[in-house]
């Protein structure tokens, strides 16, 4: 669609597939928390939750150009500046400071999404990963590195079963040692 964000075949289930099926995962925020959105690409989950939740402030974390252009076009056309900001590198490189949480839709496997994820959180922070049908495979295989970083088990939650006709699938991880997961 558009500028080859999401697939051609996308554009008939753009709204329940991709923007209320994000916006119905913001629930597993908190109040006034401050969320990075890992290979935000489209700005899916992260435009969708700071367009539901004004109380969020977000970074979209994207290393593509060509994305991480549209993302800062559409930041400043939504007026969403003051809340969100753009920054054009990989999660690995990232050496700012650290989020309450940290999402991704549609990234890479759980096993390593907690990898790049998991040192963008501060200590206390949690992992919500959108995650399809696979998740509780991805559970089971991440179950070392998320051993690493947290002291409690992946948790799986579902969002949206009563606007949806698929409830969104969540993977929350609570990062307990942000380092913890080897690179």
């Amino acid at each position: 669609m558009g500028r080859g964000l999401l697939g051609p075949r996308e554009a008939p289930r753009v709204w329940t597939r991709h923007l209320l099926n994000c916006a119905v995962a913001s629930d597993a925020v908190r109040q006034g928390e401050r969320v990075a959105d890992v290979g935000s690409g489209a700005g899916l989950p992260g435009l969708a939750w700071v367009i539901r939740r004004e109380d969020l402030r977000m970074v979209l974390v994207e290393p593509l150009l060509r994305r991480s252009t549209f993302l800062s076009e559409c930041v400043e056309d939504l007026e969403l500046t003051a809340r969100v900001e753009v920054e054009r590198t990989r999660a690995e490189d990232w050496s700012g400071e650290g989020f309450d949480v940290v999402t991704s839709r549609a990234v890479a496997p759980l096993e390593r999404l907690v990898r790049w994820c998991a040192p963008l959180c501060r200590p206390g922070g949690r992992i919500v990963a959108l995650k399809g049908s696979s998740a509780v495979g991805e559970i089971s295989d991440a179950a070392p590195v998320v051993g690493r970083v947290s002291d409690h088990p992946a948790a799986l939650t579902t969002y949206g079963g009563e606007v949806l006709e698929h409830p969104t699938t969540v993977v929350e991880i609570h990062v307990d040692r942000p380092h913890g997961a080897a690179r």
